[in-house]
């Protein structure tokens, strides 16, 4: 049975919660609190890779009980906490969800874009998650000629975008799911996400994108699907590009980028 990440993730602490207190009672740990709390980690992270958790959650998992502890020790008031849970909230919204962190693009990378846009005509772009607007403000000084659009659901960055990009009118943006509204009339999709939901992204991609439309992916390549052509970004993280034609490629249309 498949489990929602939120499940996997409680089940991984209660898990590592388990061990940590059996180990604790066996008499094989030194004194003192942290050895069990260092017990109680490495249990739950090596729990969320056998429940199949994304590698962040393992990270989460690696840090929670340690980050809990200091905080005890600090005595931090409570309200700070509340404060925190909210602006991750802000942030990350549906995360623990979906399984999509905020990744942000950059400059290079926008400009690799680009060159995937008809060159002859303008176009418009529709970018899956779009953050903070990184990759749609470049883009717009690139190609003032395009109708570039973002969609996201978080609150925080979805507000910032539109703060940054209050003098770009050849932006558009919108709060909400990008699975919830039509694909159709892109020119280019772009995703920069994670490999959880690009099975159901290639699924819409394919029902709605027009022959010779676009879909890029930033990082995360389609499960069992051959990319059209990899684009490899020249910039520190190493960014690769997945291009796919879902619809098939345009009548006469010789090659990746449009006429």
């Amino acid at each position: 049975m498949k489990l929602p990440p939120a499940l996997k993730a409680l089940l991984a602490q209660i898990i590592g919660s388990v061990v940590a207190l059996a180990v604790a009672r066996s008499g094989v740990l030194p004194g003192g609190l942290w050895p069990v709390i260092a017990v109680q980690a490495l249990a739950a992270a090596g729990s969320a890779t056998a429940l199949g958790s994304a590698t962040w959650w393992r990270w989460i998992h690696l840090g929670f009980a340690p980050l809990v502890m200091v905080a005890l020790q600090l005595h931090i008031p409570p309200g700070w906490y509340l404060a925190a849970f909210l602006g991750l909230a802000l942030v990350f919204w549906s995360s623990f969800r979906t399984q999509v962190p905020l990744f942000l693009s950059n400059r290079k990378t926008a400009a690799a874009v680009a060159e995937l846009l008809p060159r002859k005509r303008p176009a418009r772009l529709l970018d899956l998650g779009s953050g903070t607007g990184s990759l749609l403000r470049p883009l717009a000084q690139m190609r003032p000629d395009c109708r570039l659009e973002g969609i996201e659901s978080a609150p925080a960055p979805y507000a910032l975008s539109l703060l940054l990009s209050r003098r770009q009118p050849t932006i558009a943006l919108a709060r909400g799911d990008f699975f919830a509204i039509s694909w159709g009339g892109y020119d280019l999709v772009y995703a920069f996400l994670s490999p959880v939901p690009m099975t159901a992204v290639w699924r819409k991609a394919s029902a709605e994108l027009s022959p010779g439309a676009l879909l890029v992916s930033n990082s995360f390549p389609v499960e069992d699907v051959e990319p059209e052509q990899v684009i490899d970004v020249d910039d520190r993280r190493r960014t690769r590009l997945y291009c796919y034609y879902p619809a098939g490629p345009a009548l006469k249309k010789s090659g990746i980028t449009g006429g």
